[in-house]
């Protein structure tokens, strides 16, 4: 029995994906400043970190449900399965960094969060790399859909 053909990944699951990858690069990037702050002597940040690697932890299931909502969209359209593979790797990992966090496994918790912030980039990098499919409104005269506004860019009149 064969699998369904991939189809494109429908618009709404695909901005949520978006949205979660950008939130959780953003506070990888937090977690990477924090850490660094925390080792160059700021005990304080040690706490801040924490409380971002709870936020991580949340971002990430995030991006597992969006991951889902773009694989399986409906009964017979299956989306692209990477970015749900890559969520449960994520959620995973940040399981594991956390855990180790708590255990004071430094040198493993370190490693280990700058293989977490790289894969964390790939994924940001691949849901925007997926195409955004046009409006459920648009049609070839207008292709913005339903009247909207042109996209800045296009082309302009000008009455004379």
């Amino acid at each position: 029995m064969s699998s369904p053909p991939v189809a494109p990944a429908p618009r709404r699951p695909l901005i949520l994906l978006r949205a979660s990858a950008t939130a959780l690069a953003a506070l990888a990037v937090l977690q990477t400043a924090l850490a660094g702050s925390y080792l160059n002597g700021h005990y304080e940040s040690l706490a801040l970190h924490e409380a971002a690697a709870r936020a991580v932890l949340v971002a990430a299931c995030c991006q597992l449900v969006a991951g889902a909502l773009v694989r399986r969209p409906g009964r017979d359209r299956r989306g692209p399965r990477g970015p749900l593979w890559l969520a449960v790797l994520l959620v995973a990992t940040v399981t594991l960094q956390t855990a180790v966090g708590y255990n004071r496994a430094i040198g493993v918790h370190v490693v280990l969060g700058v293989l977490l912030v790289g894969g964390i980039l790939a994924g940001l990098a691949g849901a925007w790399r997926l195409p955004l499919p046009a409006r459920a409104g648009a049609t070839a005269a207008d292709p913005e859909g339903a009247g909207r506004l042109p996209r800045p860019g296009g082309p302009v009149e000008v009455a004379q």
